[in-house]
């Protein structure tokens, strides 16, 4: 089967329970086709070798009651691998090799996935464009000049250009969601508390959430069932009972209320947005649900609250990389100028901008008028979600103000930057569920995604309502390969 790489995850796993393909001829495929595919600067640190002494040692003796049986898989670089290379995506843990696994990445591993190697991603999940990390921007495989989004941006570009067949992403205010939107792939953010937060490399642990992306909504289910555990290990961690995701996975919706914000038709969008918003809302209306005009009064206030709230926790988060145990340490006449020459020459321009930020609201004198008020916001955009979850069963939205746009074209605007994340940060600040599908293209065939929002917990309805809307949308990626050498 020459055409490995294109399959699902589920005709993957489908072939390999049926003995029509092993453990290794998968393997090798994506191996060789990312090994083609280095323009696209997808990977940090590659395993291929490892990944393929594993499909050896899969075949010889395989398991075929796993869910993941034989699967490689490339994971963001967020995430610890034991005795694998670490770096979120920044000098300072250029050289970081943990000695522990995330509880996220074990789960995965646990049912017979193999890893293919460490994806690129914005330095430490801070940016949308995935031009922040140290290794380089990420190209997007719809055309070299766009970037990818981010901050899971090489996540994104591997799973759109076909280098891994599904993959995992840490959203803090859109970075699964917004980089599946400029790729043309499902990616969703899970509630918080769902999935395992430990051994993943810190942001802003009250938004951090890991999720799936995949190509389409049933393998995202299913990677959603694999990850999504109670662990003792988090102390956000949520003992809930958790549906099997993807066998309960139904496209009847009908009877379903969804609800459209007025707030989110947002000065400028561009009108291909709005007419994709409208494809959708027909789209849920073709599938037998409910559409019903709601109102979210404090969403203008979800993008400066979060910028308050993300650095604050990312300064307090960041202060443990001082060269003093692990990661890069610059050389000092003294302890204070070692932290110092550390600091400066290890984080990037946008890792010290945040921690400036976020250290200034923290300060004595400003905590109270900044961080404290922030909260209080944040409170009241919870709060929204609440109420209008009393007439609707979840929200539609569009998951970006626009689609993938040019590298460089934002890279000195980081107000122009941090507007890319206005239809996802409130979800992340009401710690709710959200996917992202793509619904359509621009005029250029750059594809555009729509965001299902959901109740707390309740990704099965956002799922159901996703793969409804999938059957109806019949999206097609427009992939040319430019990127094979």
């Amino acid at each position: 089967m020459s055409d490995i790489t294109k399959q699902s995850l589920s005709s993957l796993i489908k072939n390999i329970k049926e003995k029509k393909l092993s453990s290794v001829e998968i393997t090798k495929a994506f191996i060789d086709r990312s090994e083609k595919s280095n323009e696209l600067n997808a990977y940090i640190t590659e395993d291929y070798s490892s990944a393929l002494d594993k499909a050896k040692k899969f075949d010889q003796k395989p398991n075929l009651d796993l869910k993941l049986p034989g699967i490689p898989i490339a994971v963001k670089d967020l995430f610890c691998t034991k005795n694998i290379r670490t770096t979120a995506g920044s000098k300072i843990l250029d050289n970081f090799i943990p000695t522990y696994e995330s509880t996220i990445t074990q789960n995965i591993w646990n049912e017979g996935a193999i890893l293919l190697g460490k994806l690129n991603c914005d330095e430490f999940a801070m940016g949308s464009s995935n031009e922040t990390s140290f290794y380089g921007n990420v190209q997007n495989p719809i055309d070299k000049n766009l970037v990818p989004g981010g901050s899971s941006g090489g996540s994104a570009s591997a799973l759109a250009g076909q280098l891994t067949p599904i993959t995992i992403g840490t959203d803090t205010g859109g970075s699964i969601r917004q980089p599946a939107s400029f790729t043309g792939t499902v990616g969703l953010k899970p509630t918080y508390g769902s999935c395992s937060r430990y051994g993943i490399v810190a942001f802003a642990s009250s938004l951090d959430q890991a999720g799936p992306m995949a190509q389409n909504v049933k393998d995202c289910a299913l990677l959603q069932e694999i990850i999504s555990t109670y662990d003792p290990k988090d102390s956000t961690s949520i003992n809930f009972k958790r549906n099997e995701y993807s066998k309960d996975l139904t496209n009847n919706i009908k009877g379903k209320r969804i609800g459209i914000p007025k707030e989110y038709r947002v000065e400028d969008m561009p009108k291909e947005i709005e007419e994709l918003w409208q494809k959708g809302i027909q789209f849920v209306k073709d599938c037998g649900a409910e559409i019903v005009d709601i109102s979210l009064p404090h969403t203008s206030y979800a993008l400066p609250t979060y910028y308050i709230v993300a650095p604050a926790e990312a300064s307090s988060n960041l202060a443990r990389y001082d060269g003093v145990k692990y990661g890069f340490r610059a050389m000092g006449e003294n302890l204070i100028d070692m932290y110092e020459k550390t600091r400066s020459e290890g984080f990037g321009a946008e890792v010290q901008r945040r921690i400036m930020i976020g250290t200034y609201v923290l300060s004595s004198g400003y905590y109270d008028a900044y961080y404290l008020k922030a909260q209080k916001v944040r409170k009241l955009i919870k709060n929204d979600f609440d109420e209008a979850y009393k007439k609707v069963d979840a929200i539609l939205t569009p998951s970006t103000p626009s689609s993938a746009f040019k590298i460089g074209e934002k890279k000195d605007d980081p107000v122009s930057m941090y507007l890319n994340d206005i239809f996802t940060v409130p979800v992340n600040l009401a710690g709710l569920p959200g996917i992202s599908i793509p619904a359509g293209h621009d005029d250029k065939g750059y594809p555009l995604g729509l965001q299902i929002i959901g109740k707390a917990f309740d990704e099965q309805n956002i799922l159901n309502i996703a793969y409804a809307m999938e059957e109806k949308i019949d999206f097609k990626n427009k992939i040319s390969d430019w990127w094979i050498k």
